[in-house]
């Protein structure tokens, strides 16, 4: 990789690492529905007891796990950038849904929220299109989708990302007979599921169109 390139997709990783971050914690306190794997792990929070964060890093290490299954091999870049990745972004997700809670969003009217999860679900999609076809770095969940549609799926985003929702919904609907209730789940999370890999294989070709994928050389593309 040349200096010049590796600096560029740099740069638009820690872009899209912000913009991602910034759009999950929106989609939170717009308080009409989260991403899938975020309100799985409200929920797991919620029976647990123990810190936001430190949730979602235990998820993270789940899945980064399982991700070395799906690979079918050891692969010790994706196994360290899945951890560095996850460690930080866990907390820069709290940070901006505390910073939401100065303009009190869950006090506008209902048609305001709703079009701030969509501006949500819009921009985490943007960023996971930038940062996947960065590929230098990955969140463990968007590696699990990345690795899905491209060894398994012939490059389809949207199946990607629908069969990659199957781990947060089975702990969601685990949750429910716990507690009889599901938190965070609203219509942010249907269009999610529905649209979001979608969206990002759309944002592949509208935002940034120079920069391609870079598949890793450990997934073997489907044909």
């Amino acid at each position: 990789m040349r200096k010049n390139d590796f600096n560029r997709r740099l740069g638009y990783l820690a872009f899209a690492i912000v913009l991602i971050a910034a759009s999950n914690a929106l989609m939170i306190d717009s308080n009409v529905g989260s991403m899938v794997w975020m309100a799985s792990a409200v929920n797991i929070t919620n029976i647990i007891k123990i810190d936001y964060g430190t949730t979602l890093f235990i998820y993270a290490i789940i899945v980064t796990i399982a991700n070395q299954f799906l690979l079918g091999k050891f692969d010790g870049h994706i196994l360290l950038s899945n951890l560095v990745f996850a460690f930080p972004f866990s907390y820069l997700v709290g940070f901006f849904t505390k910073f939401y809670l100065l303009f009190h969003f869950d006090s506008i009217d209902l048609f305001w929220q709703i079009v701030l999860d969509v501006l949500g679900l819009f921009g985490a999609s943007i960023g996971c299109s930038i940062y996947e076809r960065v590929n230098l770095i990955q969140h463990p969940n968007d590696e699990l989708a990345y690795i899905i549609r491209f060894k398994y799926l012939h490059g389809s985003a949207g199946w990607g990302q629908f069969f990659s929702y199957m781990p947060p919904i089975v702990v969601l609907i685990i949750c429910f007979f716990i507690t009889g209730r599901i938190d965070s789940v609203g219509l942010g999370t249907v269009l999610a599921v529905c649209f979001q890999g979608i969206l990002i294989g759309k944002a592949d070709n509208w935002f940034i169109p120079s920069l391609k994928h870079h598949p890793n050389k450990s997934i073997k593309i489907a044909h």
